[in-house]
């Protein structure tokens, strides 16, 4: 619970300390004296509100700001320390917020015991802590989230068993169906690439085509045919040189051989000659080996027009398929081969198949899992209803009715169930939506009866209600109050009231005022230990200074005594 609170240049308030108990706690005072300051300011505390609107929490010429508050834990908010990897072994949390004025902006600094928390940490802690209750505040009823979790709280650990379930088999199912539309979204792409890869293995495979350099190849075989003619021409030339000489004069091996005999007669004389004559024999057997291979490359010349045909349709053939491609030789043998290692097209088509089973297979076990969670959160929701209407019929509205609809909506990690609440508080009125019919009291009534009903279950060690008995009749108050009392049995309560009938009934009261000092206003709060200073309050608060408001105010507090 909130045990103290310190504000330092807050609104009308220069420095301030405030010490809480337990119970119920009352804020009273006149118009805009500064009552809902102490709302805002630990809203602030706990990371409400935004940079944006310091200007109008900070007190006017200030440059810095302070608020802090001291909170008495439990183990839930132990359970959330550990989590968070804060010290646990402690009896009291020092909250803080440092505001600052640099260059016309505030920053703004958030501790825990001293040491750094960051703004989500300290919303995420907040609800533990504190729980605000707005008048007019009806938009929470219209937030299917929060109505589910409410509902939660009311069942059984079979929701939250259920829940964990739920919570698993959607996120299984989201994997599997996020994987299986992609796939069938791609499918089509996919389909028109296999098709691509398919026909350039079909082209290749008709074309026979598996050698890189086929192409030089049969260029050279293309240049053969061309140039046959010419080539046994210069051939029988380089032959005649060679092999045969006109007349009887030698040819050149003849003139080889005579020359080897010659040298062979030089070596006897001089043996140093001896490598000049091997030389001689190289030269003549090489000549020999180069006249055979003329002779045999002379033989395969020919000129043969249907194989010239052969080869350069060979070869147009090749260029076609480079450059429908855009591949070199060598690049298309390459893939050619990659594609051939590569699975079955049919083997993506499988795939896709299984891919749906699966997801049909998960969404199945999601949609039972759902279907359970939904029949707990009936019971749950039964169960809540009486006891809401428990605590609607005792603030004044006998003839209530309520209804929690349960619809299916779209499936989350939290279940397929659509909530909403619907109302009724006249007889003979049909239930209708809840923001579609009711008025403002019963509204107010509505968000105290279902914090009051959740206190039972759950939430927040300490509740705050900001005017929740405001535009409501005597008696009404007077019911109101008596709940806010008994929840305050269990809860650390504060409430922000003009009703007297209210006021008379809290543990601790507080009375906020202005004061007008040298020209400047202040905000004072303060604490209302003795009788007469609270019946003086309530009878402000009845309509003055009057001996019968006076009266009625003793009478109030007399009442509450007994």
């Amino acid at each position: 619970m909130l045990v103290g609170l310190r504000l330092e240049n807050i609104a009308l308030i220069d420095s301030l300390e405030l010490s809480f108990e337990k119970g119920f706690n009352v804020f009273t005072g006149e118009t805009g004296a500064g009552k809902s300051i102490f709302l805002v300011a630990i809203d602030f505390l706990l990371a409400g509100g935004h940079n944006g609107s310091l200007n109008k929490l900070i007190k006017q010429g200030s440059s810095k700001a302070f608020i802090e508050g001291i909170f008495k834990i439990n183990n839930l908010i132990k359970e959330w320390l550990i989590e968070n990897n804060f010290d646990e072994e402690i009896d009291e949390l020092y909250i803080t917020r440092e505001m600052r004025l640099k260059e016309d902006k505030w920053s703004t600094r958030f501790r825990l015991n001293g040491l750094i928390i960051n703004k989500q940490q300290l919303l995420d802690l907040k609800n533990y802590l504190i729980d605000f209750t707005i008048q007019g505040q009806s938009n929470q009823f219209s937030l299917s989230n929060n109505l589910v979790e409410w509902i939660d709280k009311f069942g059984d650990n079979s929701i939250q068993t259920t829940l964990i379930k739920v919570q698993e088999s959607w996120r299984s199912w989201n994997i599997a169906n996020k994987k299986f539309q992609e796939a069938k979204h791609n499918s089509e792409t996919l389909k028109k690439e296999f098709e691509e890869i398919n026909q350039f293995l079909i082209d290749l495979e008709n074309a026979n085509f598996n050698d890189p350099s086929e192409f030089d190849k049969l260029t050279q075989a293309q240049d053969k045919l061309v140039h046959g003619v010419k080539l046994q021409e210069g051939l029988l030339r380089l032959f005649n040189y060679l092999k045969e000489v006109p007349g009887n004069d030698h040819n050149v091996l003849e003139h080889l051989s005579l020359c080897i005999k010659e040298m062979k007669s030089l070596v006897l004389l001089d043996s140093s000659l001896s490598k000049q004559l091997d030389r001689f024999i190289d030269i003549y057997s090489q000549l020999d080996q180069l006249i055979i291979a003329l002779d045999e490359y002379y033989f395969t010349l020919e000129s043969n027009p249907d194989q010239l045909q052969l080869v350069q349709e060979r070869i147009l053939l090749l260029k076609r398929l480079q450059n429908r491609y855009n591949l070199s030789l060598e690049e298309m043998v390459q893939k050619y081969n990659e594609y051939r290692e590569t699975s079955d097209f049919n083997d993506q088509t499988i795939r896709l198949e299984k891919l749906k089973e699966e997801e049909e297979y998960l969404r199945k076990v999601r949609d039972q899992n759902n279907q359970i969670l939904t029949n707990l959160r009936l019971d749950a929701a039964i169960k809540f209803k009486n006891i809401l209407i428990k605590y609607l019929k005792s603030l004044a509205l006998p003839n209530v009715q309520f209804e929690v609809l349960i619809q299916e909506g779209i499936p989350s990690e939290k279940g397929s169930d659509k909530l909403s609440f619907l109302f009724s508080a006249n007889p003979g009125q049909p239930l209708a939506p809840l923001s579609e019919v009711a008025s403002g009291g019963e509204m107010s009534r509505l968000l105290l009866a279902l914090k009051t009903a959740l206190a039972e279950v759950d939430g927040a060690s300490t509740l705050i209600f900001d005017e929740i008995d405001s535009g409501v009749s005597g008696r009404v108050s007077s019911a109101i109050g008596k709940l806010l009392k008994q929840l305050s049995l269990h809860k650390q309560v504060f409430c922000v009231t003009h009703q007297p009938l209210v006021a008379a009934l809290a543990d601790h009261h507080f009375s906020v005022s202005k004061v007008f000092d040298k020209n400047t206003t202040h905000s004072s709060i303060k604490y209302l230990q003795n009788f007469d200073d609270r019946q003086k309050a309530l009878a402000e608060l009845a309509g003055g200074d009057s001996e019968e408001a006076t009266i009625y105010a003793a009478s109030l507090l007399e009442n509450q005594a007994a």
